[in-house]
């Protein structure tokens, strides 16, 4: 996964800091736009963030 993709364009969050929001304890979306203000202005990135907390919460379980 290319952690430099923008994934929230309204406040220029990343992959990759979506995934160190998750490493840091986030195990949730609200959780993580508390860490990150991910998807806190317009919205329409809330469920392309939901889906990676997913996956990086599964792959650090997994782990």
């Amino acid at each position: 996964m290319d952690r430099d993709k923008t994934v929230c364009y309204c406040m220029g969050i990343t992959n990759g800091m979506i995934q160190d929001a998750v490493e840091a304890g986030a195990k949730t979306l609200e959780e993580v736009q508390e860490q990150t203000m991910a998807g806190t202005v317009c919205g329409s990135c809330r469920e392309n963030i939901q889906h990676l907390v997913d996956f990086f919460v599964k792959e650090k379980n997994n782990v």
